[in-house]
């Protein structure tokens, strides 16, 4: 008999109308940079934030002289606002009052039971969900001090203990992450987290993953081979650059996967010896103007008679290259030769028609 993968199997929890859990599309989320205080700048990077692709996007609330405008980014924005929450519990309360669909908060840094629970309920009474974030670098003492741990055991230890104290409470729309900067860290922890915890919706990231390049790559190996496992519900890659860096390649590593599409696939060779025309650049133009495009396409730019045709002809529209020209093919059909010259024209022109 069929099973259910880990993905199918967590529970449905809702943050404004995005479901995340229970089988959903994964949900892709990043978090502002602006000061909360500036709501316009704010407003402006949630834009281009949802505009990349995000579905949820996290604001810290950091003082209460934030809190109005915080309220009327969550009033116009266009996808669901989380609260990332510190140290201040009454901080957290006044998110759910001002409109926020969901908090993320560190219940070890919140301080007693006692506010955790103020917090518990205040989000219990609007609907609002709770992430439950713990990280590597802010374990709580008992847990941090002890040496029979590893790393994910204790990141596990932490998780439970507070799933278990939100559950008791009556609070049931929770998602979890437990973060590390290690990628073997990372993978372990969750796949524990997916085995001892296999209904609630997990959040997936390397934290602190470095700039661009680095962090593209520990989050690709880390959140790559966690999806490829059906673990995790939505993910945030975390790079040191400008937040928008950050969705075009959590959806490379979902479009990857086959999990989720949003735009086109860039198929192209790596150059050898055999290429004749300058394949480089012409890749990268293509890759650039196919940025604004949402068609979930594949556009093949190969650039000899080796593997282009076959590649070229495979895809949705392509170009075989040859010497100083190109064939280029439609639907698996060949359509005509143009030289290098018009090679990116042509493509985008029979793009449009798709």
């Amino acid at each position: 008999m069929p099973t259910s993968l880990p993905r199918e199997l967590t529970r449905p929890v809702m943050v404004g109308s995005v479901q995340i859990g229970g089988g959903a599309p994964v949900v892709v989320q990043s978090m502002t940079c602006t000061p909360t205080s500036d709501t316009e700048a704010t407003l402006n990077q949630i834009r281009a934030l949802a505009d990349g692709g995000c579905d949820v996007v996290r604001v810290t609330l950091p003082n209460r002289a934030a809190i109005d405008s915080f309220k009327a980014i969550c009033d116009a924005s266009p996808v669901p606002i989380i609260a990332d929450i510190h140290f201040d519990y009454r901080l957290a309360i006044a998110a759910v009052d001002a409109g926020a669909a969901k908090l993320r908060i560190n219940p070890g840094n919140i301080g007693s039971w006692e506010k955790v629970d103020a917090v518990i309920d205040a989000a219990g009474a609007a609907g609002a969900a709770i992430r439950i974030g713990v990280n590597a670098g802010s374990l709580e003492e008992d847990l941090a001090s002890r040496d029979d741990l590893t790393q994910p055991e204790k990141l596990v230890a932490s998780s439970l203990r507070f799933v278990e104290h939100f559950e008791a409470r009556g609070f049931k729309d929770i998602v979890l992450s437990a973060k590390a900067h290690s990628v073997p860290t990372t993978i372990e922890t969750y796949r524990a987290l997916s085995r001892e915890l296999p209904h609630i919706p997990l959040h997936i990231g390397v934290t602190e993953a470095g700039t661009v390049q680095q962090g593209t790559i520990k989050s690709s190996v880390g959140l790559g081979v966690l999806l490829a496992e059906s673990i995790g519900d939505t993910l945030r890659v975390s790079l040191t650059a400008d937040p928008t860096e950050e969705p075009p390649v959590a959806w490379g590593i979902l479009q990857c996967l086959g999990i989720r599409r949003r735009g086109p696939e860039l198929v192209s060779c790596p150059t050898c010896g055999r290429t004749q025309v300058d394949l480089i650049p012409i890749a990268q133009e293509v890759e650039k103007r196919l940025r604004t495009c949402e068609k979930p396409i594949s556009v093949a730019v190969m650039g000899c008679v080796v593997n282009g045709p076959g590649e070229a002809s495979d895809a949705d529209v392509g170009v075989a290259c040859g010497k100083g020209s190109a064939l280029l093919f439609k639907h698996g059909k060949p359509v005509r030769k143009i030289p290098e010259s018009q090679i990116v024209d042509a493509l985008m022109e029979e793009i449009e028609k798709l």
